[in-house]
């Protein structure tokens, strides 16, 4: 296959069938799995062809930027870990039995296809196309279960909340067009100046907003209404993970300016420290792993901010893995048990081990111990942070301390022996199945298992030949000193949560107030000031169109009447006057000019029948006419002479 049209393929193909799934409605019930799966997996063939053969596509788009989409070594990495997790998560969402199933997988796949729209997008006009599509198909799949009010208020204030922030791309196409540079991605850092700045500002607010970053977080929480492969998608390989990404992709971008670097490395920090300390508070276990996602794509927001791209890639797709098996590890127990509460999980490995060992596995990866995925990619970041900053690197080794509390806390709590007597909790969601099927099982095994061999990636020589490939002004490797610091920094401390529990920090269960801060200085007052103007909208707007409309409405009342009684009147009379004067006409004509025609026209034929009668041919006659015309003319002479 050409690899321009396997590209075209991998971007198109999913939206396709997807748009076609969701219009087909309940009569594609029983084959919307198939065919969801078949095309999933077709994406997945798709994206290692693309990976390996680094295809560029562009069609014309706009006036000035083409939609352009390239597999260079970033989005090599990238796109076929979307793939590989959505097939996984849409394998797991057909043992879970999410209905309608056409529409659910239709929008599953329409996701997909716009985060490798994202991925892979080289100027500002492909990147909003994927970006729009996604944030839409995250709106719809959050508040699938539309029924459910508290489900859809959920999805609007993660839809409005990222929209808000997305502003700041629009912001970033009209600085790039203004300071010259065009609206290629590669093309931003030539921009002018100040134009550049302005841009810079609005792509990192846009990824900030989309990676739950500070203070943007609490969105994220709402998300957990919806259904669990949803969560897992979302945050492992999709719209999450995408915040991150741009702003590794834009990267050089950020250090053009000169601040807006330091305030990404800052930024991600801070809310790996933040987001951890909220992650920490969590009963919820949904909860714990949304406020973990914040946490470990600060990682990677900071590994941005540091120029550090091939470490920030490489906790990307580690924390995919990670992230992924522990959502639906949690998706398969709520389905089971009907709860996601802590409490009422313990021991819940001990019930079903297979994935619980699966999901213990992931746990201590996201906890940061070696020699798992995440462990390496963490360091691959924090050494960039100790060459340039050792505050920075302090605060990153806090935030990977908070790690290892949160997620030791999981693994205590699904392995701990569960109470004895009927377990309480249960059934307090919805009512639980008490089964888990093999197509449930099976994505969490494999996403585990990347959980662990995805440390290659961090780890030489492929970790040089990435960094040599992403990294254009070089970045450190991490040393065994470093390694051994963060590794003893996670055994420690979760030792620490085994021997006398995690510490309880209720006062960040609240995700710091964020919601309720945004409400009090966003919301309200753009809701007061919506009042008012609808009240000034019902008081002055409309009461004066309405006074406009009446007036007119009289006035053309009035103005008909005129036409009525003078126009109209005017118009008829001269008709009538032309059509009285036409009849005269006529009847002149009829009687006068034709009867005198035909009367001339009668003579002048008798007078010529009269002529003809002496032209006899006979010569006598003519003879006896001279004779007569003789005698008339002697006789003539005579009386005058």
């Amino acid at each position: 296959m050409n690899a321009g049209v396997a590209l075209w393929a991998l971007l198109g193909l999913p939206a396709v069938v997807g748009a076609l799934l969701c219009v087909a409605g309940r009569r594609w019930d029983r084959s919307a799995v198939a065919v969801s799966l078949t095309t999933a997996a077709t994406g997945l063939v798709l994206a290692v062809i693309v990976a390996i053969t680094r295809p560029v596509v562009r069609h014309p788009f706009v006036a000035g930027a083409s939609f352009e989409a390239r597999v260079d070594t970033l989005a090599a990495l990238t796109v076929p870990t979307v793939a590989a997790v959505t097939l996984l998560v849409l394998v797991f969402a057909a043992g879970e039995g999410i209905t309608p199933r056409p529409r659910f997988h239709g929008l599953m796949l329409m996701f997909s296809s716009s985060v490798a729209i994202t991925a892979t997008a080289m100027t500002l006009p492909a990147l909003l196309v994927g970006w729009e599509i996604m944030g839409a198909a995250s709106y719809a799949l959050i508040g699938f279960h539309w029924r459910e009010e508290s489900r859809v208020d959920s999805g609007l204030t993660a839809f409005l909340t990222t929209r808000a922030a997305d502003l700041g791309l629009y912001l970033a196409a009209a600085a790039a067009l203004a300071g010259g540079s065009g609206l290629g991605l590669a093309a931003l850092p030539g921009a002018t100046p100040g134009w550049r700045d302005v841009a810079a500002a609005g792509l990192l607010v846009a990824a900030a907003g989309k990676a739950a970053q500070l203070p943007f977080s609490f969105w994220l929480s709402r998300a957990m209404e919806g259904p669990s492969p949803v969560s897992a998608l979302l945050h492992s390989a999709a719209m999450v993970a995408m915040g991150g990404y741009l702003l590794l992709r834009v990267a050089p971008l950020l250090h053009a300016t000169g601040w807006a670097a330091h305030t990404a490395a800052w930024l991600g920090a801070a809310t790996a420290v933040g987001m951890g300390l909220v992650a920490v508070a969590q009963r919820d276990l949904k909860q714990l792993l949304a406020a973990s996602t914040a946490a470990q794509l600060g990682f990677v927001v900071m590994a941005a901010g540091l120029g550090a791209v091939s470490g920030g890639i490489s906790q990307l797709i580690a924390h995919a893995a990670t992230k992924a098996a522990l959502f639906l590890a949690a998706g398969a127990w709520l389905s089971a048990l009907g709860t996601k509460q802590l409490s009422s999980l313990q021991g819940v490995a001990r019930r079903w081990p297979v994935v619980g060992i699966a999901a213990g596995v992931a746990a201590l990866g996201l906890a940061g111990l070696p020699p798992l995925a995440l462990w390496a990619a963490k360091d691959a970041v924090l050494a960039s942070a100790r060459q340039q900053s050792l505050p920075l690197y302090t605060v990153g080794l806090i935030g990977a301390a908070l790690a290892a509390v949160y997620a030791t806390r999981i693994v205590v709590v699904l392995w701990r022996r569960p109470p004895p007597g009927p377990a309480a909790g249960w059934d307090e969601e919805r009512p639980g199945t008490r089964h888990i099927g093999r197509a449930e099982r099976i994505p969490v095994i494999v996403l585990a298992a990347a959980a662990v061999v995805l440390v290659f990636l961090a780890l030489p020589p492929v970790a040089s030949a990435v960094r040599s490939a992403l990294d254009a002004g070089g970045s450190p490797a991490p040393g065994l000193s470093e390694w051994l610091v963060s590794g003893v920094i996670a055994v420690v401390v979760a030792a620490a949560v085994v021997r006398w529990g995690p510490p309880r920090w209720r006062w960040a269960a609240g995700w710091w107030g964020l919601q309720r801060v945004v409400d009090r200085l966003v919301t309200v007052p753009v809701l007061h000031g919506a009042t008012r103007l609808a009240r000034f909208d019902d008081h002055v707007v409309d009461r004066g169109l309405m006074t406009v409309a009446t007036r007119s409405m009289r006035a053309g009342r009035a103005s008909a009447g005129w036409d009525d009684r003078v126009v109209d009147g005017g118009v008829h009379d001269t008709v009538r006057v032309t059509l009285a004067a036409a009849a005269a006409a006529v009847v002149i004509d009829a009687r006068g000019v034709d009867a005198s025609v035909e009367a001339t026209a009668r003579t002048v034929r008798r007078l010529g029948s009269l002529s003809r009668r002496p032209q006899t041919g006979q010569v006598h006659q003519y003879l006896l006419m001279m004779v007569v015309l003789l005698v008339l003319g002697a006789g003539l002479l005579v009386v005058v002479g």
